[in-house]
């Protein structure tokens, strides 16, 4: 019995091991995503939107390697959450990926136009996004309720800025129709951050709930018994 708890524990670590890697893929892929629309890097953009297939073969691994635990092992009460919330987080991480193309494409269209303004929100939207991501996952590996209540707490911020960017470029567009093509792939781009942010909070989320039994989605938190 050990023996089999002893396998299913390294299974569990080796699991974590390959959502950290994908993870970190991920926060890499949008750091340059948004490195390429700052400094208007063709090559950037282009190995961004190229470079989708790593995370993809890990998205496939890891539901894998889940459904197999699932399936061998038929965990209960902690461990079977540890093994559901790592099938979500394996589908966020992998969304985070499809969004960091989804920039790269839009900085695509935008750097072939003049720019529009001093982009400072974006790349401090893309700094909040890729932190929230990083921190979700620290939270997740060290099982940290209070770091994933932080990621939570981060989305106004970064719900904030979308806002503001979405304003400043209306008011420009207002009064430059050359202007509109390209900010709105400037608001695509910070939608996109945006959308990144939710998938961070998804998995501080899923941390929660795994950890603790309470599900913080959409109420407030109710115990669940194990």
């Amino acid at each position: 019995m050990e023996r089999v708890v002893r396998h299913f524990q390294d299974e569990l670590e080796a699991l974590q091991a390959r959502l950290l890697e994908m993870g970190g893929l991920a926060e890499e892929r949008v750091r340059a995503a948004v490195q390429g629309i700052v400094t208007r890097d063709m090559l950037v953009i282009d190995r961004v939107m190229r470079g989708d297939e790593p995370i993809n073969a890990l998205h496939i691994e890891i539901d894998d390697r889940c459904f197999r635990m699932l399936a061998l092992h038929q965990p209960m009460a902690t461990d079977l959450r540890a093994i559901v919330a790592a099938v979500k987080i394996n589908t966020d991480l992998e969304r985070v990926g499809d969004l960091a193309v989804n920039i790269a494409e839009a900085a695509r269209r935008y750097v072939s136009h003049p720019p529009v303004k001093q982009l400072i929100d974006i790349p401090e939207m893309g700094e909040i996004a890729q932190g929230m991501l990083r921190d979700a996952l620290d939270a997740y590996v060290r099982r940290d309720t209070g770091l994933a209540q932080q990621v939570l707490d981060e989305d106004d911020r970064l719900d904030g800025l979308k806002t503001h960017v979405f304003r400043e470029l209306l008011n420009i567009m207002l009064h430059d129709g050359a202007t509109v093509e390209p900010s709105i792939d400037l608001i695509l781009v910070s939608r996109h951050l945006e959308r990144i942010g939710d998938h961070a909070t998804n998995i501080a989320e899923d941390v929660i709930f795994m950890v603790s039994a309470l599900d913080v989605r959409h109420h407030p938190p109710t115990p669940v018994e194990d």
